[in-house]
């Protein structure tokens, strides 16, 4: 006989059409070192193998595993159970801000459409035929650049910002992260292109900087310094006017 100590109560969204959904609700083992990904692996191959869901690496490397649960965006690859659960109960979630495919899994298309509309691509300064001018390291500069690179696009500070919650044309963190990345990465020949793109409307002056992109991305980036340095460098621009 299982004792209660033994079950964790697992409450799992289910769309049920384009429009809405609702939480289902399952008892799953606990495991030792269990984590989210491996409730929600065990109820889709043993409780009900229709469950959708995204994953990939299983080691904090892909983040496409990024879910919400019992509220808070987090990578399930990542997340112990025994750190996350409430009461012995879990809720897991489609990450939020962002249009639900199915269940689990949600679209990422809007996200990276923002990624576009802030420019957020290298801007060539050199030709294929140019000699590669080495990149000083130890620069003030270079080291701005560098904090921002180990973004993996996982979403997470996307479904965290309530900016974005509020209006839905936000760029979002991370967008807005890469576009500061790129204003400060001196092989890059479009600053002034970026720079515009982000003063745009719902552009970085949209931040409201509460900071709950900073919070919850998994890799400890700074997404609201990113912002907090593209607001001082738009006005910057515009003052040269």
């Amino acid at each position: 006989m299982t004792s209660k100590d033994d079950v964790l109560s697992v409450s799992v969204w289910r769309q049920t059409d384009d429009e809405t959904g609702t939480f289902q609700q399952f008892d799953v083992p606990r495991q030792e070192s269990q984590t989210v990904l491996d409730i929600v692996s065990y109820i889709q191959q043993n409780l009900d193998s229709t469950l959708t869901y995204r994953f990939a690496c299983r080691v904090g490397m892909c983040g496409s595993c990024a879910m919400m649960v019992n509220g808070e965006p987090r990578w399930t690859c990542r997340t112990h159970v025994q750190k996350a659960a409430v009461d012995g109960k879990l809720q897991i979630a489609p990450l939020r801000n962002l249009p639900v495919i199915k269940d689990l899994v949600t679209d990422m298309d809007p996200f990276f459409d923002k990624w576009t509309k802030a420019e957020g691509v290298h801007h060539p300064s050199a030709t294929r035929h140019d000699a590669i001018v080495p990149v000083d390291t130890t620069t003030a500069q270079r080291t701005i650049a560098n904090e921002g690179i180990e973004c993996i696009n996982c979403a997470i500070c996307y479904a965290a910002c309530d900016t974005v919650s509020g209006n839905g044309d936000y760029l979002g963190p991370a967008a807005l992260q890469r576009a500061w990345t790129l204003v400060n990465d001196e092989r890059d020949g479009g600053h002034e292109t970026v720079l515009d793109a982000v003063s745009q409307n719902d552009g970085c002056h949209n931040c409201h900087s509460m900071g709950s992109c900073t919070h919850y991305c998994p890799n400890e980036l700074n997404p609201m310094k990113a912002i907090a340095g593209l607001k001082r460098e738009t006005a910057k621009s515009w003052l040269k006017w």
